[in-house]
């Protein structure tokens, strides 16, 4: 029920102090000032206003002389008085609070039944350094940053587009984050848009503790098929590439990073660094990784098959194994895996000066000393090794531990019914990945189903000026399209 502003500073403030609990939390500040010969009061949280604009503001209220509020005087105070751009008007005490609790400051003067809201708020925020996790040897450093009005700007600075749009959310009702929904207006399919909006529209919970993450769970509903059905970027080129295709971007405040929808695949698959680089070097690099990706599956299970295959051809002998174990193949390469996960989780918790150290002592030394006791073979040692490589290449953090995941299903497959496992889990794999879907579209598409122009596409890496269409499965409209990395 809405909560109606009294024309009287002194009933308002005692709601606005019973519903805050002022005097209870230190960081809700009232400042009693005189405007017009009137009392009034700003309401504000301590660290989230600029000083200097603020202090601009009550100079220029406290030099109203009397009678200058009188017919009409809010909005000549809002007209004529107020140095700032950023001012709106709330005839709504809750909503006043609300807009309070998300950094602006509230004006209230007495015998006015309105509240002026003056959005004067600052934001702690790290400054802008280039993501970790998607480097480039060219190309902008910029990265987004936990403000997500400063991460709209950065994608705004590189489409100068008026149907570009930026729809606020808000989401949680307690913590009502800030969620902003980013589109090309004459791109973007309008049915996908609706379709984002509703789902977020739909979030009925408190809040949303770990941002981004946690609105990703509620919308796309991921809880037993580990594959990402959202691209996360904290490269703003790389966002307004995607938005220029007709993907949608989903920011969130408090979070470094933007939700891409719909995705594919593929999507997960490439790098801005091929868009860097020239058309053949970005095709090479492009089939270098995949390739990786594919070796990060099959080298394990297709060597412990062959292996074990009887009459193996004798120009496959120099497969090995060369030397004998304690340790069954099958339970070593389960113990590498599992040791692998075990060095990157401890490498993200220690700190930098120690990770190099911790790197070598759990990759080399344990490695080393295992082979020469006798736990492990060199075999075992090369091809976990491989497996790390084209794990640590997969360009998306999320997609490689879900490949891991289903790595593990072949590799336990294999094990136990050699081929026949192997082809099994492998056609299983096909499936899941076949019937997933991002947002209503195949996650194998373009090839299933088949489309085989934008299947050359993904295989190369087309100079720009010959990318002259849009993915029509995403809703693309027209125009040139700028790929993404």
């Amino acid at each position: 029920m809405a909560a109606a502003i009294d024309k009287s500073l002194e009933r308002n403030l005692e709601q606005i102090k019973t519903k805050l609990g002022v005097g209870v939390t230190f960081d809700v500040l009232i400042r009693e000032i005189c405007i017009g010969e009137r009392d009034a009061a700003m309401v504000f949280i301590d660290g989230f206003i600029k000083d200097r604009e603020t202090v601009a503001i009550m100079r220029a209220l406290m030099q109203i002389s009397r009678g200058e509020l009188g017919v009409n005087g809010l909005d000549k105070l809002i007209r004529r008085y107020l140095p700032y751009f950023e001012v709106e008007q709330a005839n709504d005490l809750d909503e006043a609070i609300d807009q309070l609790l998300a950094g602006p400051l509230l004006l209230l003067i007495d015998g006015i039944d309105s509240v002026i809201v003056i959005d004067v708020r600052e934001y702690p925020v790290r400054s802008i350094e280039e993501p970790d996790l998607e480097r480039v040897t060219r190309g902008s450093r910029e990265g987004f940053v936990e403000t997500a009005l400063f991460n709209v700007n950065m994608v705004r600075r590189r489409i100068r587009d008026p149907k570009l749009r930026f729809e606020a959310l808000q989401v949680g009702q307690r913590s009502k984050t800030d969620v902003f929904i980013g589109y090309i207006e004459d791109i973007a399919d309008p049915s996908l848009v609706a379709e984002v909006k509703q789902r977020i529209s739909k979030i009925n919970r408190d809040a949303l503790p770990m941002g981004g993450k946690n609105l990703e769970e509620y919308i796309l509903g991921t809880a037993i098929n580990p594959l990402p059905v959202t691209r996360y970027t904290e490269r703003p080129d790389v966002a307004a590439a995607h938005m220029l295709e007709g993907h949608v971007c989903i920011f969130v405040d408090t979070s470094p990073f933007a939700m891409i929808v719909p995705v594919t695949f593929w999507h997960f698959t490439q790098h801005a660094e091929e868009y860097f680089q020239n058309p053949p070097v970005g095709t090479y690099l492009r089939w270098v990784r995949t390739m990786g990706i594919i070796l990060s599956m099959l080298i394990v299970p297709v060597w412990y098959a062959l292996v074990h295959t009887p009459n193996l051809p004798s120009w496959l002998d120099w497969l090995g194994p060369k030397e004998q174990s304690v340790v069954p193949i099958w339970l070593q390469f389960l113990i590498l895996e599992f040791g692998l996960d075990l060095i990157r989780m401890a490498l993200v918790h220690t700190p930098s000066a120690l990770a190099t150290s911790l790197g070598i002592v759990g990759a080399i030394l344990l490695g080393d000393l295992a082979v020469t006791v006798g736990i492990f073979i060199p075999e075992t040692i090369l091809y976990i090794a491989v497996v790390a490589i084209g794990t640590f290449g997969t360009p998306s953090l999320e997609f490689a531990l879900a490949l891991r995941l289903f790595r593990f299903f072949i590799l336990v497959s294999t094990f136990l019914f050699n081929w026949i496992g192997l082809g099994a889990s492998l056609v299983v794999c096909f499936l899941v990945f076949g019937l997933t879907k991002s947002f209503g579209l195949p996650y194998l598409w373009p090839l299933v189903p088949f489309n085989g122009p934008a299947l050359l596409r993904i295989i190369f890496r087309y100079p720009i000026p010959k990318i002259t269409m849009r993915p029509k499965a995403i809703g693309g409209k027209r125009d040139r399209d700028t790929r993404r990395g």
